[in-house]
């Protein structure tokens, strides 16, 4: 008898053993345990339109690691007006808690039937993800730009200045100051407000009015603009070193911008010292 327990007590301690998922990270905590919360993709991928032009597959990227990690992945309409079809896509995870070992990513698909077919609206899937059928190597959509679904097109118009100055990186609410433009060469100079917070009581009434600067040269892609270079110095020396064939013309009167505006930062000395003596 006592034989028999024994054996009966090792096939239950061998049978416990076995529940630890095989290839978990020693210590792990297991997902069940820790909260689940609501969360959006970090990225859209992809979306693809069926034959029948009404059931939409979405691709995203979704937190991923040893122990399960997303559920419920859903799409869902949430609004269809002025021309555009919007989207957003949800799931519950417990990534929010490094606990759970959910510190990677991996691409997961979700499917949702529209209520009409698309047509030529856009889709926007999570606010700032747009797709359109215009262009599209069906079935899958085409991802527009930050400018939209059909851009400008590229010349010396304010639209195409907008575009250059996304291209050129210009910090947000910069302002143009000056353009020359012939249709297939650009100089930008714009500038940016800095200093202490405009309506800050405690700041000095100028310190709305700072301002730093910047000048960049573009060439007429057809994707858009395209930045070349960046430089205060007057004159084409800078752009044409970069580009030979940018035009004397649009360059040659050029003058360089207010140090104010472009300010130099060498770098400290090496042989300075904090106390300006020799070190011992």
């Amino acid at each position: 008898m006592v034989a028999a327990l024994c054996a009966i007590a090792a096939v239950l301690l061998l049978s416990a053993c076995g529940t630890q998922l095989a290839g978990s990270a020693e210590g792990a905590t297991p997902t069940e345990s820790l909260p689940w919360t609501l969360a959006s993709p970090s990225r859209v991928t992809g979306a693809q339109l069926a034959d029948d032009q009404r059931t939409l597959t979405v691709s995203v990227r979704v937190p991923d690691g040893e122990q399960p990690c997303v559920r419920a992945l859903k799409a869902a309409l949430t609004a269809s007006e002025n021309n555009t079809v919007w989207v957003q896509i949800t799931f519950s995870s417990p990534s929010g808690d490094r606990r759970s070992g959910c510190t990677g990513e991996r691409t997961a698909s979700t499917r949702l039937r529209l209520p009409e077919p698309l047509g030529n609206q856009r889709l926007v899937v999570d606010y700032d993800n747009q797709f359109t059928t215009d262009g599209a190597k069906l079935p899958a959509l085409r991802l527009c730009g930050r400018l939209g679904c059909h851009p400008p097109p590229t010349g010396c118009t304010t639209a195409s200045y907008e575009q250059a100055m996304i291209a050129a990186d210009a910090p947000m609410h910069s302002y143009r100051d000056a353009e020359h433009c012939d249709g297939k060469w650009l100089v930008l100079d714009f500038t940016w407000r800095t200093g202490p917070v405009c309506g800050d009581t405690t700041a000095s009434p100028s310190g709305c009015a700072s301002r730093l600067g910047d000048r960049w040269f573009f060439r007429a892609r057809p994707a858009g603009w395209a930045p070349i270079t960046a430089s205060a110095a007057g004159g084409c020396g800078a752009v044409q070193r970069a580009e030979p064939a940018f035009p004397t013309s649009l360059c040659a009167e050029l003058a360089p911008l207010s140090a104010s505006l472009h300010p130099s930062y060498p770098p400290p000395s090496a042989s300075a010292s904090p106390t300006g003596g020799q070190l011992p």
